[in-house]
């Protein structure tokens, strides 16, 4: 019924070098009957072909949207995505990515007219109890209809009606060809390598990568989705394998990398010197006469560390890995990170906003480069830009001399309900851009999550207009005790972190009962930081939200300089997670402010369970914990605890303090006083590198020798000496009346 449409749509895209979207709208069945003849119409290759959708409805690859990630670093030349059970905008994201030049996205939806009104299983996902699926609104899927029947190249398809509602053409100018590159006079790849990059931005990756030949080097290449960073790393892998380099490539699977083993493989082949490729014995590994190329997943390496110590690491799709692994590859002589610059792949931004910081601090000299001219389609491609406008994919916060000068009291607090900020695209982009700026988790899936879901609040200061700091908050709590009881018995309750948490973890069926706001994202404009902007939000939320509810909540993975400042706006620890978070390689801790006496009663009771397990957990589960976290962490308590020691305890801690006693004759006793020592509501007068050592030692046990060269203290016995000196003033602060005779047999 539409083939001469979609020949017409697909010969365009390939006269262009542009792709094109197909959007086939009506019945789950006949959507996908009428897939099956677009992409014969448009003479698309089976081979290269994938479904992603929950059913192998097609004659080709078929992924299920939960496994979308897989298509990183892949390109295809037609992706049919079934959107009837769920629109997940992740997964929309990271299909418009892996579509090649020339080639067709088909999109399967319900009617237009009707899609924004129907429920779906993504939508279940934002119906936080105690709300149900009728309390979800359709904001983003409207949205998204209106780009559909808005942007140029997207074909539109009533397939119940039978009719081409829109054709998709832009009648363009033919595309004309690339120019030719401009191969580095100064430069040691060979020629062969330089002469089949396909754009002068490639030149200069390549040429960047080079430095990969000295150790001590780290190259990070940048690039939006097309731009050839992956092309970019395999031709270089290939050249260090050729001059007898060991190169280990890594990435989340093998087919995301695929890419880099091919372009390597290709420059071997063309210098004769590709000895073996994919052998029985080693799948996945090119081998030279002296060099080789090989691919690890990266999640096989996140605590092996580095197989056979490699000469170069090259970790493609960085940004789909968490912070922890990433770090991980700084142990490598040299390194390279291929990276997304847009959060196309929903895998966060873990690599810009907390890796890099990582990086930067590293021992290697770093270099990067910026990708820009597109090599998988040309530039100006109609389906990249409508999947930029539709995902915000490109929002970015204001420019700096717009909110420069902004400052507490020169700015305006206002809500941003869903209707405003859909009537307000600009002012929609700004709170976005700013969230994915700042925030390492913040994804496409949150777009929908900030318009449609029904628990969640956007708050926000503005300077002459324009979003200068924002938050994103939650409402948790007021469950019944039918789901508090299915909590406690360990079913997860979705949207309720901070009550799943204190319930299924800690054990207390009552805290799903008070109702509180927990803070998701808070973001200010790095170019008015410092400044008390984010305080002031957080002051005002608490103002217009405190008659409300129970409580104010975060959660976070923990830093001393995050701790230091949600303790400075009155929020208190009362968890600290006990295993990483996956994407941040961090602890989180949880913190309440409470606000009514529900709250309070809530916020006493696990704040004072807090302090009592805070020495066992960190002597065990959280003995690899950053001491300054630690640190942050237990001050930021003020609760007036009790090391409750005996006489001859105190006697023990005393000599061990001014005389001849010995730490290791008793641990746990200096362990129930250092928590006292820091959780107290008293001045701390140990320097921060007795509080390292007072953590290190008394509460996380570490050996006395990993201690000493942990704090840089010239020997064991030096470490041991001073930890007796930052015991004295805690005795004289906290010792009993034994303790304080015991210590002056010594003075």
């Amino acid at each position: 019924m539409f083939d001469g449409a979609v020949r017409r749509l697909r010969e365009e895209a390939r006269e262009t070098d542009e792709r094109r979207l197909l959007v086939l709208a009506g019945d789950p069945e006949r959507t996908r009957r009428a897939a099956a003849e677009a992409l014969d119409a448009a003479a698309v290759d089976p081979a290269e072909a994938t479904l992603v959708g929950p059913d192998p409805a097609l004659d080709c690859e078929q992924l299920p949207p939960e496994r979308s990630a897989e298509l990183l670093g892949t390109t295809r030349d037609g992706v049919v995505l079934d959107l009837h059970a769920a629109c997940r905008p992740n997964t929309v994201g990271r299909a418009v990515g892996v579509v090649d030049g020339g080639g067709l996205l088909i999109l399967l939806t319900p009617p237009l007219d009707a899609w924004p009104d129907r429920r779906d299983g993504f939508d279940e996902g934002l119906a936080v109890p105690p709300a149900d699926l009728s309390a979800v609104s359709g904001h983003f899927r409207r949205r998204l209809v209106d780009t559909l029947r808005e942007h140029p190249g997207i074909a539109v398809v009533d397939v119940d009606a039978e009719r081409v509602e829109r054709d998709g053409l832009t009648d363009p100018a033919p595309v004309l060809g690339r120019p030719g590159v401009s191969i580095p006079d100064a430069r040691t790849f060979p020629d062969h390598v330089y002469a089949a990059c396909l754009t002068d931005d490639q030149v200069e990756a390549v040429r960047e990568l080079e430095r990969l030949r000295e150790d001590g080097q780290a190259v990070v290449v940048e690039a939006d989705r097309g731009r050839g960073k992956s092309s970019a790393a395999g031709l270089a892998a290939g050249a260090l394998a050729f001059a007898g380099e060991d190169v280990l490539v890594t990435a989340p699977a093998y087919r995301n990398a695929a890419e880099v083993l091919a372009r390597a493989r290709e420059r071997l082949d063309a210098a004769d010197a590709l000895v073996s490729a994919d052998d029985p014995e080693t799948p996945h590994e090119l081998t030279a006469p002296e060099g080789r190329v090989r691919f690890r997943r990266a999640a096989d390496m996140a605590d092996g560390g580095l197989p056979d110590g490699p000469d170069a690491v090259i970790v493609d799709e960085a940004a789909a890995l968490p912070v922890h692994v990433l770090e991980s590859f700084l142990d490598a002589p040299a390194v390279a990170f291929t990276t997304t610059v847009h959060g196309y792949e929903g895998a966060g931004r873990g690599f810009s906003v907390r890796f890099r910081d990582a990086l930067d601090e590293s021992d290697h000299a770093v270099g990067e480069i910026r990708m820009a001219e597109p090599i998988r389609h040309a530039a100006g491609d109609p389906v990249e830009v409508w999947g930029f406008r539709a995902l915000l994919l490109d929002a970015s916060p204001p420019v700096d001399p717009l909110v420069a000068d902004a400052e507490p009291e020169s700015v305006e607090y206002v809500g941003l309900d869903a209707p405003d900020l859909l009537a307000d695209e600009p002012l929609l982009r700004e709170v976005f851009g700013l969230l994915v700026l700042a925030h390492y988790r913040t994804e496409p899936d949150d777009l929908a999550r900030l318009l449609d879901a029904p628990n969640v609040a956007v708050r926000a200061l503005l300077f002459d207009g324009h979003v200068v700091s924002v938050a994103l908050l939650a409402r948790e709590g007021g469950l019944d005790a039918e789901t508090r009881a299915e909590m406690y018995d360990g079913a997860r309750i979705r949207g309720n972190m901070l009550p799943d948490v204190l319930t299924t973890q800690l054990r207390d069926e009552s805290a799903g009962v008070p109702v509180g706001y927990r803070v998701l994202r808070i973001a200010t404009h790095h170019a008015a930081r410092s400044r008390g902007l984010g305080s002031r939000l957080l002051g005002e939320i608490r103002e217009e939200f405190a008659d409300d509810v129970d409580w104010l909540g975060v959660g976070y993975g923990a830093t001393p300089e995050l701790l230091e400042f949600w303790a400075g706006n009155d929020f208190t620890p009362v968890h600290l997670s006990t295993t990483r978070n996956d994407e941040s390689g961090e602890y989180s801790a949880l913190m309440l402010d409470p606000t009514s006496d529900a709250g309070a009663a809530l916020f006493e009771r696990h704040a004072d369970q807090f302090v009592a397990r805070a020495g066992d957990v960190l002597a065990d589960p959280l003995a690899d914990l950053d001491p300054d976290v630690a640190r942050a962490t237990l001050s930021a308590l003020d609760r007036d605890a009790d090391p409750d020691l005996a006489d001859w305890e105190w006697r023990q801690i005393a000599s061990a303090a001014f005389g001849p006693g010995l730490f290791d004759m008793a641990p746990g006793l200096y362990r129930r006083l250092a928590v006292t020592y820091f959780t107290a509501d008293v001045d701390h007068d140990l320097t921060a590198r007795q509080e390292r050592l007072l953590v290190s030692k008394a509460l996380q046990g570490r050996p006395w020798d990993v201690v000493a060269d942990d704090l840089d203290y010239p020997s064991t016995a030096q470490a041991m000496r001073a930890l007796g000196d930052a015991l004295e003033p805690l005795v004289d602060e906290f010792g009993s009346d034994a303790a304080l005779t015991e210590a002056d047999r010594y003075r």
